[in-house]
């Protein structure tokens, strides 16, 4: 039997008492639940300046290298994303952006990107639930060459959205979340294999 798949999860907000960072945590679980192995990202830990191709000729700053390294040991990501101003935040886009920078080895970071999958989320106190930045993130995710799955789930008046275990209140999202991170984690073993097959 072949190894789960590996998942890199985080939140695309650093405020402590996110209600995104709650939905990970929920979607994290059901894609462990779904036979997937998930890595926890806290980006508070991983504090990147916004990009700028200065800092980068003076020598790539050690935390992108820490997330390169990171995304080149899992098969996919999983994100969830607040909504500011009807767009994806700037921590996410950054993020993102000194990922795909070169390697060490001088080759393209796009290529820890390619192949691999994405299963998006997002939560928001708003009547609409993020649902706009997912619109813009499954965008970007898709131009960076990652498959992203077609379920996805934004999740309206977060602030009464959980119970109190951290759980979906709403049993209609609580299956959606299991879908999308059905989705995520089978595509993530097929891709895999791909990948393998043309190395």
């Amino acid at each position: 039997m072949s190894s789960p798949p590996r998942l890199l999860a985080f939140a695309g907000s650093l405020r402590q008492e996110s209600f995104n960072k709650r939905l990970l945590r929920v979607l994290a679980d059901a894609a462990r639940t779904s036979g997937a192995e998930v890595t926890l990202l806290e980006l508070r830990e991983h504090p990147l300046p916004i990009y700028d191709g200065d800092i980068e000729a003076k020598g790539m700053p050690d935390q992108v290298r820490r997330l390169q390294a990171l995304l080149a040991d899992h098969d996919g990501l999983l994100i969830s994303c607040p909504e500011y101003n009807g767009g994806v935040p700037a921590l996410v886009k950054n993020t993102l952006d000194w990922i795909s920078r070169p390697l060490e080895d001088g080759s393209s970071g796009m290529g820890l990107y390619r192949g691999k999958v994405a299963g998006i989320c997002a939560a928001s106190p708003g009547g609409l639930g993020g649902l706009r930045a997912l619109i813009a993130l499954r965008d970007l995710l898709a131009k960076l060459g990652l498959w992203v799955a077609p379920s996805q789930l934004a999740v309206a008046s977060a602030n009464d959205a959980f119970d109190s275990t951290g759980a979906l209140a709403d049993e209609r999202q609580a299956k959606s979340i299991g879908r999308l991170a059905s989705e995520v984690v089978g595509a993530a073993r097929v891709l895999r294999d791909l990948r393998h097959d043309n190395t």
